[in-house]
């Protein structure tokens, strides 16, 4: 399910330029109406459900339908983040309320490597070989069909 901004909540990470849910967002759906000084989901039928607005809304300002799976029809799941960890909180339509901690990682932002370690010195495209193979799968050479 899409997220949506509970209005009453959000003050637009207090008049920033870029708010939260806009600086984390990986589809760039949030936006900030400037009249109202509120943030939005420009395109809900695009949002990839990450819940990244969710998760970093410092007011809890952003919120999610979930999935009956996991929180039934009236139910609330709300994300607590601190420094090293995420709690969730369900609550259930009969009172029951569950809470789930999570560390979270850790990466300092620009750190992460994205060849994952792996070295890069694939440069034809049109190799059968994946960008990882053969060191992923801890094999010298990756097999190939006699022909």
């Amino acid at each position: 399910m899409p997220s949506f901004v509970i209005q009453e909540k959000c003050d637009a990470c207090q008049g920033q330029e870029k708010t939260a849910c806009m600086y984390i967002c990986p589809n760039d759906l949030m936006v900030v109406d400037k009249e109202k000084n509120k943030a939005y989901n420009r395109d809900p039928s695009a949002c990839w459900e990450c819940y990244c607005c969710v998760k970093i809304c410092p007011q809890q300002a952003i919120d999610v339908r979930g999935y009956a799976d996991f929180m039934p029809m009236g139910a609330s799941c709300v994300p607590l983040r601190s420094s090293d960890s995420i709690m969730w909180t369900i609550k259930f339509r009969n009172g029951t309320v569950k809470r789930f901690k999570f560390p979270i990682r850790t990466t300092e932002e620009g750190a992460a490597d994205p060849s994952g370690g792996y070295p890069t010195d694939q440069d034809n495209l049109d190799d059968h070989v994946l960008f990882t193979e053969p060191h992923s799968l801890g094999i010298d050479s990756v097999p190939t069909l006699k022909k």
